[in-house]
């Protein structure tokens, strides 16, 4: 636990132990996604895995297909299969509060170097992690890497910090160069992942929306809704969701109240701009004094 002290004991430990079961959970559904296999089925595999390995899921698996980048993730009733296309992973593990979150792509499209080009972005941002480095180096570096693939880093996603139920928080880790960004400290705990596409580089929202969080928890006067409130309070506290986790008839109607009211915020998916094919790849680290622990690496 050298360099990492700031995080205490339990916190470190209990990082490793979910980025464990999530290095586990990841190999095993990469392992289910072939053309003609369901996206539901293999979604729903990860997530009771996870649970059974002793985590929960600290958001729905995203299963991001061809143009898009982020937060898709199947339907209750979803009865699409992978077909010929370019496969995101995207899986995050909490236990006790405490996040491991980590990608990879899957390339059923016949496009190696796009996977190629993510997972060596990766790497290189990830030589740059230390106590006293800059965000905007890591992000220098990662695009450096894209672009001499001949590919975009997406640049209005970014990788992020980790806290204890809270799976996106500062400091903000770009994937391009920018002199504004933060300096990094021994404990940090972060989710680094570059993103690379065929397109421009950016994502904008598109009109599906399976994923949700509290962010006002207040009272509602709808019975249905209110319901719904309890459960993803004592369920899911105000890490995200799945609609299709929600056990009533009702979810729907619920949810779209909720999200009017404020209470809940929706996470449309987001899409290459052009249409073009994205691929990712993440890891989650902890920041050491002369480098970093990777947690979600068996």
């Amino acid at each position: 636990m050298t360099d990492t002290v700031e995080l205490g004991s339990e916190a470190y430990e209990t990082y490793h132990e979910a980025g464990a079961i999530l290095a586990q959970v990841l190999d095993e559904a990469e392992a289910r996604v072939e053309v003609g296999a369901s996206q539901l089925d293999v979604a729903e595999f990860a997530e009771a895995r996870i649970e059974e390995l002793g985590g929960k899921p600290a958001f729905p698996v995203n299963i991001s297909v061809d143009e898009e980048a982020s937060h898709a993730s199947p339907h209750g009733d979803d009865e699409t299969t992978f077909g010929e296309e370019m496969v995101c992973l995207d899986v995050g593990v909490h236990v006790d509060g405490y996040i491991a979150d980590a990608a990879r792509t899957v390339d059923l499209s016949g496009n190696p170097e796009l996977k190629e080009a993510a997972e060596e972005a990766l790497d290189a941002g990830l030589d740059v992690v230390a106590a006293g480095a800059h965000t905007g180096e890591i992000g220098a570096e990662v695009a450096d890497v894209v672009e001499a693939y001949g590919y975009q880093p997406i640049v209005n996603l970014s990788g992020h910090g980790l806290e204890r139920w809270d799976a996106h928080t500062d400091p903000s880790v770009p994937n391009r160069g920018t002199d504004r960004g933060t300096v990094l400290e021994a404990g940090d705990v972060l989710a680094i992942e570059p993103f690379a596409t065929t397109g421009s580089g950016k994502v904008t929202e598109g009109s599906k929306t399976e994923i949700y969080s509290l962010v006002d928890d207040r009272s509602v006067r709808n019975r249905g809704a209110r319901e719904v409130l309890e459960t993803v309070r004592e369920e899911y506290q105000e890490l995200p969701f799945a609609k299709r986790w929600l056990d009533t008839r009702r979810a729907d109607m619920a949810v779209q109240r909720l999200e009017t009211q404020g209470v809940l915020r929706s996470y449309p998916v987001l899409k290459e701009s052009d249409g073009e094919l994205v691929s990712q790849a993440e890891h989650t680290v902890i920041v050491t004094e002369d480098g970093y622990e990777i947690t979600t690496e068996r």
